[in-house]
């Protein structure tokens, strides 16, 4: 499988009490290239259709915040 990682860290809530493992980026694994996710060691790779509702989300979130700029 050829990945290419976009995002990978240890991720603390504001409060500081919890945390996870987040990783994201493109893969090849199946025929039609998309996004995988992986989150405290587990793995999904979504379709075309999901990885595009899942980025528009966060990108409108992103935008909403302000964080776009």
């Amino acid at each position: 499988m050829a990945t290419l990682c976009f995002f990978d860290e240890e991720i603390k809530d504001q409060g500081g009490k919890n945390q996870m493992s987040m990783e994201f980026g493109r893969s090849s694994f199946y025929p039609e290239d998309s996004v995988y996710f992986t989150i405290n060691g587990e793995t999904v790779i979504v379709d075309q259709a999901t990885a595009k509702r899942i980025t528009n989300a966060m990108a409108d979130c992103a935008s909403y915040l302000s964080l776009d700029k």
